[in-house]
């Protein structure tokens, strides 16, 4: 069944029960794979097999294939690796197809997909059914938390859109030792410790231009309950320093991109040169 799944999407542009009872009856795929020439099987074989597998054996695979396709490049480019990309997206589909998801009352049910991607394949994924999870400062951390446990001693650089905006969740991670690079809301209430731009500096990041690069501290909303046990939310300096990037573009030099990251300079994060870190931060940036 695997290897007519395989065989199935290489060989179709969309696959479907009726292609891959086609692919099977097929004379290359019977020879590649050792099959009796008179051996055929109907759609609803197919069918029926499909809804006996148990998912975990398609993650099992999936990390198996992963983890050979890892062993067999050792000299691959660590830098591009080690940029792990982290986002999610929602699928919806009619709730009496699905047993269990995000009900938004509309007659059908989402659910949420966090995936973690290295720049070879995907390396981690994580499936949400929670009300709770359809917010990204809460699934996109706890998917990144989960690869993390995945491989000790990593070096991984978490790159994250705008999903993920709270301050407190960027502190767990300073906290955690994990590194990453976050585009930030512009014109983000911050306040500057310093700047780390230094004479004859190349402002150059690829398809962006850098403008200012300083270390700050962010502020957040700390939820409060008021005498009527509303919550409301009062500003709080966060006391951690973080590294804020703000780029332009070179094509419209009006649009602004603000980054945050705790990649900031040798001394206060001993994890590259900072040689090294300018190569990563603009090679992230240009992606």
């Amino acid at each position: 069944m695997f290897y007519l799944l395989l065989y199935g999407i290489l060989d179709n542009e969309k696959l479907s029960q009726r292609t891959l009872e086609d692919t099977f009856n097929d004379s290359m795929f019977k020879t590649l794979f050792n099959l009796d020439p008179s051996e055929s099987i109907r759609r609803s074989s197919i069918s029926e097999r499909l809804s006996k597998i148990d998912s975990d054996y398609f993650r099992e695979i999936y990390q198996c294939i992963y983890q050979q396709f890892d062993n067999a490049y050792p000299n691959k480019d660590k830098l591009k690796c080690n940029l792990t990309h982290v986002d999610s997206s929602m699928v919806s589909e009619a709730s009496t197809k699905l047993l269990e998801g995000l009900d938004n009352k509309s007659g059908k049910k989402a659910f949420k997909y966090s995936v973690a991607f290295d720049g070879l394949l995907l390396c981690h994924f994580n499936v949400f059914t929670e009300k709770k999870y359809s917010s990204e400062d809460i699934a996109l951390p706890e998917a990144i938390m989960n690869h993390v446990k995945q491989e000790s001693n990593h070096q991984n650089i978490y790159v994250i859109d705008r999903g993920l905006q709270s301050t407190r969740t960027m502190k767990s991670f300073n906290d955690d030792s994990v590194t990453f690079i976050v585009r930030a809301k512009e014109n983000r209430k911050h306040i500057e410790l310093e700047s780390l731009l230094v004479q004859n500096q190349d402002i150059d990041l690829g398809k962006l231009t850098l403008v200012n690069d300083s270390k700050v501290h962010l502020y957040t909303g700390r939820p409060i309950n008021n005498k009527k046990w509303n919550i409301h939310f009062r500003e709080e300096l966060v006391e951690t320093p973080f590294r804020l990037i703000v780029a332009k573009t070179k094509t419209k030099e009006e649009k602004a991109f603000w980054f945050i990251t705790i990649i900031l300079i040798c001394q206060l994060k001993k994890l590259r040169k900072p040689i090294e870190e300018d190569r990563i931060l603009k090679y992230s940036f240009d992606l």
